[in-house]
């Protein structure tokens, strides 16, 4: 007899990036999928899948009570019209907010923490106001996933859960989809930054090591994927651009063809991680990986075998794992690449995270 699953979520392209595959399985396994999640054109996606789709509005940015205080009810309202046996929820508003209105209506709610963006990087408001709110609400939940032990310690010691949690390997990474290529050949060695273009994700400290390492090593190209977050980086990027500093290919709808293209995936993200799947991603396809030595990074990563790590917000420590990566050869490359991809097959295959989903149904 299969179950009533519902699916919390704030966005149709991290649940169709993460998440696919788990849903897939559900539906194949006889369970009825209902997914609460903001309107979008894509969402036909996972209703032709078989899922049924209820659109819920999701201020994915900022603290507003009153549209806050509203979703708590919307989520109330739809649990206790579809009556799930269980509710999988993530990333911080329908874990949160699902989570309050999972404990009003006495529903078995696991969350999944995604990563704590720029939340607990300073000690502000906001970041008080976010420990309360989790205090009041996963604490009380049934299961809270972690995607790394940093993050777990971090809510541990802060007791915003008890002992209902569990770490997952990340999101997990389709092996599948992310094959492992060859490195490519030739005389230019190419970097790439993936994400959505914000000071947090460390676009600061890429675009200077770009200008440092290219006046250095003319021979290198620096590649930026993603949307522009941030309005204050339109110029910034136009103006390296121009200078032939660095090409920006926007958000790329197949990233895979953009990471076959590279030698090394750059991460410099400030913090607030869960396992960054680009890094994921990149090391299975045999890409080496350079990132800051944060939350979820470090999981990654292992630091001169296959790729390196580098002091949070030091741009001169970049540039210097660059520099040391430029200065390997080709066979040498070639080696961390493949040890890259060991690691994720060993420990971070997406079917060990949907196994222990489907463990919790």
């Amino acid at each position: 007899m299969g179950k009533r699953i519902l699916i919390l979520s704030n966005h149709f392209i991290t649940l169709y990036n993460f998440r696919k595959e788990l849903i897939e399985k559900l539906i194949d396994d006889g369970n009825v999928v209902f997914i609460s999640i903001p309107k979008s054109d894509n969402n036909t996606y996972f209703s032709n899948m078989g899922c049924k789709i209820i659109e819920t509005a999701v201020d994915r940015r900022g603290l507003n009570p009153i549209r806050d205080f509203f979703l708590i009810l919307t989520y109330v309202k739809i649990m206790k019209k579809i009556k799930p046996d269980i509710i999988f929820s993530y990333t911080i508003k329908p874990n949160i907010y699902g989570c309050i209105a999972s404990n009003l209506t006495n529903n078995k709610q696991v969350s999944n923490i995604t990563g704590t963006g720029a939340t607990f990087l300073k000690n502000s408001i906001v970041s008080r106001i976010a420990k309360f709110l989790y205090k009041v609400s996963i604490r009380n939940s049934y299961k809270v996933f972690f995607q790394n032990s940093g993050d777990k310690v971090f809510f541990v010691e802060n007791k915003m859960v008890k002992n209902n949690w569990d770490v997952l390997p990340g999101s997990g990474v389709n092996l599948d989809q992310f094959e492992f290529c060859e490195l490519p050949h030739g005389d230019k060695t190419n970097f790439i930054f993936i994400g959505r273009i914000m000071k947090i994700k460390g676009i600061e400290e890429y675009l200077e090591c770009a200008k440092s390492i290219k006046g250095k090593y003319p021979a290198t190209n620096f590649f930026v994927a993603g949307f522009i977050e941030e309005n204050k980086y339109k110029k910034i990027i136009d103006k390296y651009q121009s200078n032939g500093i660095i090409k920006y290919i926007g958000f790329q709808k197949d990233i895979k063809v953009c990471i076959k293209k590279c030698h090394c995936t750059i991460l410099p993200s400030n913090g607030g991680e869960g396992v960054p799947n680009v890094l994921l991603e990149s090391a299975a396809m045999g890409r080496i990986c350079i990132a800051s030595k944060i939350n979820g990074s470090i999981s990654a990563i292992d630091d001169g075998i296959t790729g390196y790590l580098f002091e949070a917000n030091n741009t001169m420590d970049l540039i210097n794992k660059v520099d040391r990566f430029l200065n390997l050869n080709f066979e040498e490359k070639k080696l961390m690449g493949i040890a890259g991809r060991r690691k994720v097959d060993n420990e971070f295959d997406r079917r060990i995270v949907i196994e222990r989903y489907l463990n919790e149904v």
